[in-house]
C-alpha cells in the first residue's frame, strides 16, 4: 500500500512540474513574441499608427502570439501580448517598448 502512495506522489509531483514547465516557457514565447512585435512596428511607425500597430499583430500572429493592446508614445511603440501556456485556463502575457526613446543625456 505504501509502494502505490509513493507512486501516487511521483505522478503528481510530476504533473506539477510539467505544468510550470509549460507556464514558464509560455511566459518566454510571450516576451520574445512581444520583443519583436515591438520592434517591427517601431520600424513602421514612420508609416502611420495603424500599418506599426498592423505589423505588429502580423508578427505576433506568426508567432502563434495575439496582440492584446498596441500603443504609440511618441517615437516609441508599446505592445502587449498573450500566449495560450497549453494548460486549460493560464495565458502568459508579456509587453514590450520598441523606438528611439529619449537620447542618453
Amino acid at each position: 500500500m505504501a509502494a502505490v502512495g509513493m507512486v501516487l506522489v511521483l505522478l503528481v509531483v510530476t504533473a506539477g512540474v510539467a505544468v510550470l514547465g509549460s507556464v514558464v516557457i509560455a511566459r518566454h514565447r510571450a516576451q520574445s513574441a512581444a520583443d519583436l512585435a515591438a520592434l517591427s512596428a517601431a520600424g513602421a511607425l514612420v508609416s502611420g499608427y495603424q500599418i506599426a500597430c498592423g505589423r505588429a499583430i502580423s508578427v505576433a500572429t506568426a508567432m502563434r502570439a495575439t496582440v492584446t493592446d498596441c500603443a504609440v508614445d511618441g517615437l516609441d511603440t508599446i505592445v502587449t501580448v498573450a500566449v495560450d501556456a497549453g494548460v486549460p485556463g493560464w495565458r502568459a502575457s508579456a509587453r514590450a517598448r520598441a523606438g528611439p526613446g529619449e537620447p542618453a543625456t
